[in-house]
This record gives structure tokens, C-alpha cells and sequence, in this order.
């Protein structure tokens, strides 16, 4: 009876240890008015200063990129080292966007004064280290009170972003082998679990935009429908992408992925549903991490919450992606793995996840 008992308290304890930490989250606060502080509020109240806000929305962007109308309205729905865009809504099978863009950059989807524009370097603050996962939901502080982000913030407004520490569905790595019909493994406590397939692997590197502001084998970008990957140092392009089925099949802008080598092509299982907008993949997974001046809370948290990408190359050790920039057709031609390391907060087990 005492055994039974104790098991009972201790399945409790890890429940509501397990509950604890999945609700920890970086609340970052963006006002709506040039000058204003942008911050982020960490866990245990500590504030951060992330820059300035130079430009504010007077509108908001639509149609905006295809595969925004698979995340969820009033949530981050790309998360990168160049933008952040926030789905406000789907309309007539297009998202309706608004986004926040570093001072200097390119961010071809955020269109003219739809977008805040923020004084800090591309790639770093939340673009960086501080960076929400998509699907991290957004609200509006108006007059004091909460709202959900339905329209154009108004002047004094504050945005903010709610964000998990770490990726939300319990994965911390996956493995893709880079062949037709090759695996792609997610690893969780529960054990590796097949969840798609490839059905186009990747070959070349291409000249994919804002790649110039990441480092190699680092997140560029992570959407509902793309996870993009540097393969060549800060201030150079050079990338690849992964992208599920459905948005290669439906999106009109990304035919090129069936014809040049660049991009990898991936499909969710039998009877599973479409991996676009989904976890752990394409939804709360991937950030673009710290780097330049970003300084995060503590050392594992700087280094954790900085996803690497390794591969092996015809079946050897991992090691890191190859140095490849430009447009290289065959670049990746003997890659035969790649793997993706979620983004975590603190060292595995420790008190303070507790």
C-alpha cells in the first residue's frame, strides 16, 4: 500500500513538474510608437532591453506568402533572422499579415507599411537569440486591457509574444536521411519515431535570401511551411530548404522545388495528416538563435536555444554542413544525413526546470 502510494505521489510530482515547465515562456513586448523600448520579459520578471521601435504599421499585408494561412490567426507564423511575420487571419485562402523587420535587411514579404521596423541587427535580439517559435501566440495591449491581434495595431498599442523556451512538442532532435523514400526520426523521452518521408532529398545549395545574416548549419528561417538552413558564413547566401508535400504541390511559388536541387521535399505518412503548420516540424520547433551581440541569461541558454544542423556525408561521422555559398547545383551530392537539434532552454534535468 505505502509503494503504491508513494508511486502515486511521485507520478503527481512529475506531472505537475512536466505542466511547470511547459509553461515557462519569454514574453516579448513590441509598443506600437516610434522611440519606444523594445523588451523581453524572461521567467523570473527580469527585463530585457532588445532596441528600439523606428517604424510602426499603418497597414496590414494581404495576399501574404502562401503557406502563412497554415498557422493559426493571432500567432508568429515565421520566425527568422530577417522578419517575424504574425498571422492576423486567413481571407479567401491567403493570410493576412503584419511584421517586424530589423532596421537593415531584406524581407521581401513584408510589403511597404505593413511592417514595424526595429533598430537592431538582423539575425540577433528577436531575431536572434530572443526569437519566438511559430505558432507563439499574440495579443494586443490596448487601454490596459488584452486583446487578440485582429487588425493594424493603433498608435501607444503594445504587441506582445508569448513564446516557449524550448520546442513545444518534446523533440530534440531529428534525423532525415537524404534519399528517396528516406526517413525522417523525430527523437522525444518516448524513444525515435518515424514521422514522414522524403520524397525529394537535397543536392545543391541555392542563393536564398537572408541566409547573407545566419552563420552555417544554423536556422535562416522556420515556417508553416519551410525550415530554410545557412550553409555558408554571416555576410554570405548560401542555404537549403526543407518543405513538406502539400506546400511543394499547391504553392505556386514554389515550383522550382521540383525541378532545381536546392530545397528538400518531405511527406507526412499514410493516414497522417499534411505536416504543414504542424508540429514538431513546422510548427513551435525552430529558432534562429544568438549570435553577434546577443546575450542570453546563462551559458547553456545562449548555446541551448541555438539550433545546429550536422550532417554525414556517404554514411560517416557527423560533422558539420559543408562551407558551400552561391548557387551550387551538386554541392550536398554526397550528404547522406542531415540532423536538426532543437532548441533548448536550460541543461537537460536541471533544478531549474523543475
Amino acid at each position: 500500500m505505502m509503494k503504491k502510494f508513494i508511486f502515486a505521489v511521485l507520478i503527481l510530482f512529475c506531472v505537475s513538474c512536466s505542466c511547470y515547465a511547459s509553461e515557462r515562456f519569454i514574453e516579448l513586448r513590441i509598443p506600437c510608437h516610434a522611440g519606444s523600448e523594445v523588451q523581453a520579459v524572461m521567467p523570473n520578471g527580469e527585463i530585457i532591453s532588445l532596441g528600439q521601435v523606428l517604424m510602426t504599421p499603418s497597414k496590414t499585408n494581404w495576399p501574404a506568402y502562401t503557406a502563412s494561412k497554415w498557422s493559426s490567426p493571432s500567432s508568429v507564423c515565421a520566425s527568422a533572422v530577417n522578419a517575424i511575420h504574425i498571422l492576423i487571419r486567413v481571407e479567401n485562402d491567403r493570410g493576412r499579415i503584419i511584421s517586424l523587420v530589423p532596421s537593415v535587411t531584406v524581407a521581401p514579404a513584408a510589403s511597404r507599411g505593413s511592417f514595424f521596423s526595429l533598430d537592431m541587427p538582423a539575425g540577433t535580439g528577436i531575431f536572434g537569440g530572443f526569437a519566438p517559435l511559430t505558432g507563439s501566440k499574440v495579443t494586443i495591449m490596448h487601454d490596459g486591457t488584452e486583446h487578440e491581434l485582429t487588425d493594424v495595431p493603433e498608435e501607444n498599442d503594445t504587441l506582445i509574444i508569448r513564446t516557449s523556451l524550448s520546442s513545444e512538442s518534446g523533440v530534440y532532435m531529428c534525423d532525415i536521411e537524404n534519399r528517396p523514400a528516406g526517413r525522417v526520426i523525430a527523437y522525444a523521452s518516448g524513444g525515435p519515431k518515424v514521422i514522414a518521408r522524403v520524397i525529394r532529398p537535397v543536392h545543391g545549395v541555392g542563393r536564398f535570401g537572408g541566409s547573407i545574416y545566419q552563420n552555417r548549419g544554423r536556422i535562416r528561417a522556420s515556417h508553416s511551411g519551410v525550415i530554410d538552413v545557412a550553409t555558408a558564413p554571416r555576410d554570405t547566401l548560401g542555404g537549403i530548404q526543407i518543405m513538406p508535400l502539400k506546400h511543394a504541390l499547391t504553392s505556386t511559388e514554389m515550383i522550382n522545388a521540383w525541378v532545381l536541387t536546392q530545397w528538400m521535399i518531405i511527406a507526412p505518412l499514410p493516414d497522417m495528416p499534411d505536416l504543414e503548420g504542424h508540429m514538431p516540424l513546422f510548427r513551435s520547433a525552430l529558432v534562429p538563435g544568438a549570435q553577434l551581440n546577443d546575450k542570453l541569461p546563462d551559458l547553456w541558454s545562449h548555446y541551448g536555444r541555438r539550433p545546429l544542423i550536422l550532417c554525414r556525408r556517404d554514411g560517416g561521422n557527423w560533422e558539420m554542413m559543408p562551407e558551400v555559398s552561391g548557387k551550387v547545383d551538386d554541392a550536398l551530392r554526397d550528404v547522406t544525413h542531415l540532423r536538426l537539434y532543437f532548441p533548448t532552454w536550460n541543461e537537460p534535468f536541471s533544478p531549474e526546470d523543475k
